[in-house]
């Protein structure tokens, strides 16, 4: 068994909203080495921790917690389409495990995923097929959330299940950091918005094109007066990351929904997914951990982080 782990944030705008040349530079950089890791790596699993961001998942049932059998990328903000290559077998093995270690997680056999799952997966692989993984969506948008110590739990219960596989296993974590777009909340929303984040699959071109559309605009303004967002919080996002490197993840069972999104925005409930994946690497052993980059960015809406581990 040998495990590596890599956490990375993500963020829609890449590509169709970018700082400048500079900073673009120094993420290519950053990401072209974590993909030369992988490849030199050449995992026979992967495990993704991913968020969704109503594509998949809606109100209609908003599980905390979904492993997928099969799945298929919805190709927002620019990710492939097509199917993820998941044993299914061995995708419901790991269900079952987590299940017998007194967690409720959903079973979907038919997922699909965004760009929350896909983007760092295509970052890291170059593909959404290239190795077997299997997807966790962990919800991190649409509250109520669960307490951090259940993300702990989680991905303590996955690093078992690793532990026990005799399999060189990448363990990704996307999202955050500190994060606040344009993302809608049901509890005042007008009924055209509600019916959306209730039961709004499959939208047409036109609608996904438009919820493009005010990304991107928010992200001209993002970090301005002109945009009454919650703007990136560096001092935040660095401690954050300082836990995980440091194995101070008992620290992050303390961590409270509201204080977290007054101070680094609603969206950084993403980082849920980077706390299981640490989570998981020091239940298979213990791990060594590295920050790799950090730098906000505002073009992006994200304080841009990349962190990397590997099993003791």
């Amino acid at each position: 068994m040998s495990i590596k782990l890599k956490c990375l944030s993500h963020t829609p705008l890449r590509g169709l909203n970018d700082p400048g040349a500079d900073v673009v530079a120094e993420v290519d950089a950053v990401l072209a080495k974590s993909r030369a890791e992988v490849e030199a790596f050449d995992p026979e699993l992967i495990i993704i921790f991913a968020p969704d961001h109503y594509n998949g998942l809606f109100y209609d049932l908003m599980p905390p917690f979904v492993i997928a059998t099969a799945a298929e990328s919805v190709g927002d903000y620019q990710t492939m389409l097509g199917s993820l290559s998941i044993p299914k077998d061995l995708a419901l093995d790991l269900a079952r495990h987590i299940l017998n270690s007194d967690l409720d997680i959903a079973i979907s056999h038919r997922l699909q995923v965004d760009h929350g799952c896909t983007q760092t997966l295509e970052e890291v692989t170059g593909s959404l097929t290239r190795y077997p993984v299997i997807p966790i969506i962990i919800n991190s948008v649409a509250p109520p959330f669960g307490p951090y110590r259940r993300v702990r739990k989680l991905g303590e219960a996955v690093g078992q299940f690793i532990a026990k596989l005799d399999k060189r296993v990448l363990i990704l974590g996307t999202g955050g950091l500190s994060h606040e777009p344009p993302v809608p909340l049901l509890a005042g929303a007008p009924d055209e918005i509600a019916n959306f984040l209730i039961a709004g699959r499959n939208p047409t071109p036109e609608f996904r094109a438009a919820r493009q559309a005010r990304t991107i605009a928010t992200g001209k303004v993002f970090g301005t007066a002109e945009c009454d967002l919650t703007p990136l919080n560096p001092e935040w996002d660095l401690n954050f990351m300082n836990l995980l490197i440091h194995g101070q993840l008992e620290k992050i069972d303390q961590f409270e929904i509201e204080e977290i999104s007054k101070a680094a925005g609603r969206s950084t409930h993403e980082i849920r997914t980077w706390v299981a994946a640490f989570a998981a690497i020091a239940a298979a052993g213990g791990y060594t951990a590295r920050q790799d980059y950090y730098r906000p960015i505002n073009e992006w809406i994200a304080g841009y982080g990349v962190i990397s581990a590997e099993s003791n």
